[in-house]
């Protein structure tokens, strides 16, 4: 008898558990005949958010170099390794290229195809171009409900949908409810290439809150995606060339900066010893003595470690730089808590440079404290600020802060595979280590001194004042005012605000719940669990929207572990095993 398995989801995510599955199909069904059914109305391999029909203007944000979506020799798990090429070998072109969305569709569909074509004898992969809408169980096995009335019959059901659309929040909803009545514009959080900016007009002042990745599509949409230019003067400048088209975009955040680019030379050193101190075991300690904060009690974990790994790096690559060889640090460093008098002495006798010493407070808000008379004082410190980080992560010089990333990346593995998720963290993981690619800050300072983007500062806020939209910031006098308010944010992930009609139908039915806004599952096996906390035994969810899968989405970095592999492989194998075991029932019967 044949065993089923049904992932509803084909984007990264669901064709990384269709690959583990297949390639541990041999080794746990002593006679492969599984039928694997991949559940999405978009094609397999790039899903809704990769797929194909996107403006080659969009790029990734990571270099081709670091896309992988195939196991390597690094990936610690249980099942069989199939390497295959990363991005950059998959196109045969500049490994530290920021390839188009569209570009990783043909990737991403490729690691699919690739996928199914290898898959051992007996193993069937059906692809169902439709949205499931429903599930429900049945004797011995669950069904599979699609928009089109058919449905699918099959022994588990992994949920890898990745992030979806969700209802507006509150606030949203107020404030289209005043732009409605107001004859104002309103454009909620969203996917950029989702959006219709066509009734952005050309001209006009816009006012855009947020300034991370979901800012850096919409300028591009709105600027060069209108027909504007950027050019190179003699002296190497970047200049950009309006045809009349673009908004004139007002920008300001919760920082007032954008996010950091993304480093742009290869990283040659060894890689940072970590996790060193952000270890199960310390973790453990601390938060098992009652009520935890994340700011008071993880964090100063977490930022010894990451200062480990930057300082690691600083001694052992730029020893000129340092006053203290690394076994003589790293001894000192060890035994000191994070921040304390005597850590602080070390760093200031090994680091003589004050410019060469981590300072994350800085890092985090780097407009704290600051205050300008007028606009051009904020315009003249923004263009030295992205000159600043186009400089330092162009430059092996600065090599500490790319050992501080990986540090990062190390952090954010262990944190999520824990379950330890926190607001503040996630953002400034995402500013500091998933920013945009180096071009593209290099184009916002070319648009802001052609006037067609202004910058407003940090804090800021946004209100409705004689008819129009107002944006404030305490960084600068003053505000702006405009007709046109732009939500350039991502949409934070909530169960309960999903228009995703599967999760909507088994949310209001109590049979899945969330905490934080994300999937809730039991940690040890990604069983999904209904509101009193039961684990279902053939539901199952996986991806970065689903609690303990943060660090899963999408696609990895080749050569670091990564935890979507480790994590793919576990759920696949234990979804393999049931299969497993209901063959051997069905057999026996």
């Amino acid at each position: 008898m044949s065993a089923s398995i049904a992932v509803v989801g084909a984007g990264p995510t669901g064709t990384c558990l269709v690959e583990r599955i297949c390639a541990n199909a041999a080794d746990l069904l002593g006679w492969p005949s599984l039928d694997v059914h991949v559940i999405d109305p978009h094609p397999p391999g790039g899903g809704r958010v990769w797929r194909r029909d996107q403006p080659d203007l969009l790029w990734m944000n990571s270099t081709a170099a670091d896309v992988t979506l195939f196991t390597d020799e690094s990936v610690r798990c249980e099942g069989p390794i199939r390497p295959g090429p990363t991005l950059a070998e998959w196109l045969g072109g500049d490994p530290g290229r920021f390839a188009s969305r569209p570009a990783q569709n043909g990737y991403l569909s490729h690691v699919f195809r690739h996928a199914v074509a290898n898959a051992p004898r007996g193993v069937r992969v059906h692809v169902h171009p439709a949205r499931a809408v429903d599930l429900a169980d049945v004797p011995g096995g669950q069904t599979v409900i699609l928009e089109d009335g058919r449905t699918i019959e099959a022994d588990a059901v992994i949920l890898a949908q990745g992030h979806g659309d969700v209802t507006p929040t509150r606030e949203e909803s107020a404030l289209a409810g005043l732009a409605a009545r107001g004859g104002l514009r309103y454009l909620p959080t969203g996917y950029a290439a989702d959006l219709d900016l066509d009734g952005i007009p050309a001209g006009e002042p816009v006012i855009m809150r947020g300034m991370g990745l979901a800012f850096v599509d919409l300028m591009v949409l709105l600027t060069s995606g209108r027909g504007g230019r950027f050019v190179r003067e003699y002296d190497g400048e970047l200049v950009y060339l309006p045809n009349g088209r673009e908004p004139l975009l007002h920008v300001g955040s919760r920082r007032g900066v954008p996010y950091h680019s993304k480093t742009g030379y290869p990283f040659t050193g060894a890689r940072p010893p970590v996790p060193r101190f952000l270890t199960r075991e310390a973790l453990g300690e601390v938060l098992s003595g009652g009520p935890w904060n994340f700011r008071r009690d993880v964090w100063p974990l977490v930022a010894k470690e990451l200062a480990f790994a930057y300082y690691h790096e600083l001694i052992t690559a730029h020893p000129k730089r340092a006053k203290l060889g690394w076994e003589e640090f790293e001894e000192g460093f060890a035994a000191e808590e994070w921040r304390s008098l005597g850590m602080r002495k070390l760093i200031r006798e090994a680091v003589p440079r004050h410019l060469d010493r981590l300072d994350f407070d800085r890092l985090d808000r780097p407009l704290d404290g600051i205050r300008f008379g007028d606009q051009a004082g904020l315009r003249k410190w923004m263009h030295g600020y992205l000159a600043v980080d186009l400089q330092r992560r162009s430059d092996p010089a600065h090599s500490a802060d790319h050992a501080m990333i990986l540090g990062l990346l190390s952090v954010y593995g262990v944190l999520a595979e824990l379950g330890i998720s926190d607001p503040w963290f996630g953002g400034f993981f995402s500013y500091v280590a998933s920013g945009p690619p180096g071009p593209r800050l290099e184009e916002l300072r070319a648009l802001a001194r052609a006037g067609v983007v202004t910058f407003l500062g940090a804090d800021l806020k946004v209100d409705q004042y004689e008819g129009r939209w107002r944006a404030q910031s305490p960084t600068v006098p003053g505000g702006v005012t405009a007709t046109t308010l732009v939500e350039a944010r991502l949409p934070a992930p909530s169960v309960s605000r999903a228009v995703d009609p599967l999760i909507s139908a088994l949310r209001d039915r109590g049979e899945l719940d969330e905490e934080s806004g994300l999937v809730n599952v039991r940690p040890a096996d990604r069983r999904l669990l209904d509101r009193s906390g039961t684990p279902h035994p053939r539901r199952f969810a996986f991806g970065p929207w689903v609690v303990g899968g943060r660090a899963t989405g999408g696609f990895a970095r080749p050569r670091l572990n990564a935890p979507l592999f480790r994590h793919a492989d576990t759920l696949a194998r234990i979804v393999l095993s049931e299969a497993a075991g209901i063959q051997t029932r069905q057999h026996v019967a």
